[in-house]
């Protein structure tokens, strides 16, 4: 992909800095294989992007900007040619904090394991994992490749237990009073008061609280002085522990458990049971790591938290250099179902590839900045949402889209490995979910109708028309309450059909004389907004007034009535083809 604009496009202007910052770090040892042929310098440094997750429970669409971001960014910098590592740091080793509501297979019998590592935790009743954190970090890894993220996956646990940040831990300790002095410096600092959590209709999920733990103890308090590290408990595994000495010599540590009553003395260099606190451990890792980006949410970067206090940590403490980190806004959510398969208000990446294919999703992380907020749709939104996105693709294949706009589409459609799975033949989304609404999965009737959209160039298999036909098959049956979905009367009303004065009849003989020579979607659409308009003496093509418009209005609730007994549904012509023309000529009175 052609370099965008950094005035429009969010993304470059990052994967500018970050190379900047690179070369910074490494001075003329950064090197791009996009300007010659073969692949890049082998011995070139590596750019590291970074994200966090914590598989403490469902990882929820904000937390899925905690890894877009980088993502993005990785992608564009690959794509120039430079050798680029995006690691997902698995924040497994982090303490059980709370039992998540609304979980499938667990009860409050889980709250004895709080204050276990998450790879401690049995996983809910039922699971094919291990583990909570592997059952959860499961169904993101599953997403993330339908998405399309490349990435290299760190588990904390597995980092921690086998020693691989021993140095790191023993450094820390030697320099406990110099970070005491740092965090000191902003324990009296408060951030922005927490937001009150809303319901699911208008949930905004902050993203920061799939990184880390923004909130978590810093290592202070306690008579026997400031430690940085925190030991999982031999005998209940969990991290209510004090430490009460530790020697810098011997590296003997002492601890006692608050729950359990246990105590020991361990040598801390040989001792992998433990962890160094949040505010420690996150610039531990940029140092370790090298990461030249990772962006934070809201609650990482007020005053006195993770971010800030982190930058003076790694550049003080571990003689490393703070990331381009910048703050990302809320994600949000609108309309979704109760009867949706994540409960508990915590709607994930997986349950919204349900109902969109990956390139939208990605999308809609790629065309607003970090730090603009933006809602995720699961209510009719989305059937407006995906016009949006057909419109965008007409223009990128018309040359007509902006720049910024076209660099937005591109990310979404593939990455610099490939392009991802598209529907080969994209028809319109609401239209697809109108059908499937009334032919409840019908694969045969299904078929019929969409043949009948363009007779000129008919869909011959609905393979043609997946994996957008699955998604809005899943949208409508999971998604739109009951007494919204559409069902076609088995007769006709002849109630009403007998109370109509001349021109409502007037209006249903113009519809069904003309349904033979309209029958697709484009010419039906064409009659039953051209009724109303031939019956005012006007031409098909007239503009519509205000009188016009109540005599469309009025027609249109008639043939709704007539057809589903309600004064809305599905558009009418996509209606009008499900019911099949035999059908509508029986129920309008034909």
């Amino acid at each position: 992909m052609a370099q965008q604009s950094t005035e429009t496009d969010w993304v470059s202007r990052f994967a500018d800095e970050v190379i900047a910052e690179a070369e910074r770090r490494a001075p003329g040892k950064m090197t791009s294989g996009a300007s010659a042929p073969g692949p890049a310098d082998a011995s070139a440094p590596v750019i590291v992007c970074a994200s966090g997750l914590s598989p403490s429970g469902p990882i929820h669409l904000g937390n899925l900007r905690e890894v877009m971001t980088p993502h993005l960014v990785a992608d564009e910098i690959r794509r120039r040619g430079y050798t680029v590592r995006h690691l997902i740091s698995w924040d497994d080793y982090d303490r059980y904090r709370k039992v998540p509501a609304g979980v499938a297979g667990i009860d409050e019998s889980w709250a004895e394991h709080i204050g276990k590592p998450l790879t401690s935790v049995p996983a809910p009743a039922g699971s094919a994992y291990p583990n909570w954190a592997e059952h959860f970090k499961a169904a993101m890894i599953e997403a993330l490749a339908e998405m399309g993220v490349e990435y290299d996956g760190i588990s904390q646990t597995e980092r921690y237990t086998s020693g691989a940040y021993r140095e790191q831990v023993l450094h820390a300790m030697r320099h406990r009073a110099k970070i005491d002095g740092i965090l000191g410096q902003y324990r009296t600092k408060k951030g922005p008061a927490k937001k009150s959590q809303k319901p699911v209709d208008e949930a905004e999920l902050e993203a920061a609280e799939g990184s880390g733990a923004a909130s978590e103890d810093d290592g202070s308090g306690g008579s026997s002085g400031y430690f940085p590290y925190k030991p999982y408990c031999g005998q209940c595994e969990k991290d209510l522990t004090t430490v009460t000495a530790y020697d810098d010599e011997t590296t003997e540590l002492s601890y006692t458990c608050t729950a359990c009553g246990f105590g020991e003395t361990v040598r801390l260099s040989e001792f992998d049971r433990g962890k160094l606190v949040w505010k420690v451990d996150w610039p531990m890792r940029w140092a370790y790591e090298g990461v030249v980006f990772e962006p934070s949410g809201v609650d990482h970067s007020s005053p006195g938290s993770s971010f800030v206090v982190g930058g003076q940590i790694v550049r003080e403490v571990f003689d490393g250099a703070q990331p381009i980190g910048p703050m990302y806004a809320f994600v949000g959510i609108s309309g979704m179902a109760k009867m949706s398969s994540s409960k508990g208000g915590v709607p994930t990446p997986g349950d919204a590839l349900k109902i969109m294919e990956a390139p939208l999703l990605r999308w809609l992380y790629a065309r607003r900045k970090p730090n603009q907020s933006f809602k995720i749709a699961f209510d009719q939104e989305i059937q407006r949402l995906y016009d949006e996105w057909d419109k965008l693709a007409g223009k990128v294949a018309d040359g007509a889209a902006q720049p910024a706009d076209e660099a937005a589409y591109v990310r979404a459609v593939g990455t610099a490995a490939g392009p991802l799975p598209t529907t080969p033949r994209p028809l319109p989304y609401r239209t697809l979910a109108s059908v499937m609404d009334i032919t409840a999965g019908h694969d045969e009737q299904t078929l019929r109708i969409l043949s009948d959209l363009d007779p000129d160039k008919p869909v011959t298999s609905l393979d043609e028309t997946r994996p957008r036909l699955d998604r809005a098959e899943y949208w409508i049956t999971t998604q739109v309450p009951a007494d919204q979905r559409t069902i076609v009367r088995d007769e006709p009303d002849k109630e009403l059909l007998a109370t109509l004065d001349e021109q409502a009849r007037g209006s249903l003989r113009l519809l069904l004389d003309g349904l033979d020579e309209h029958w697709s979607l484009d010419g039906l659409t064409t009659l039953v907004y051209g009724v109303p308009k031939v019956q005012a003496g006007l031409e098909p093509d007239a503009k519509p007034t205000p009188e016009l418009k109540a005599a469309q209005r009025a027609f249109f609730a008639l043939l709704y009535h007539l057809l589903v007994g309600r004064d809305t549904g599905p558009r009418l012509p996509t209606l009008l083809l499900a019911v099949g023309a035999d059908r509508v000529r029986k129920l309008l009175g034909g």
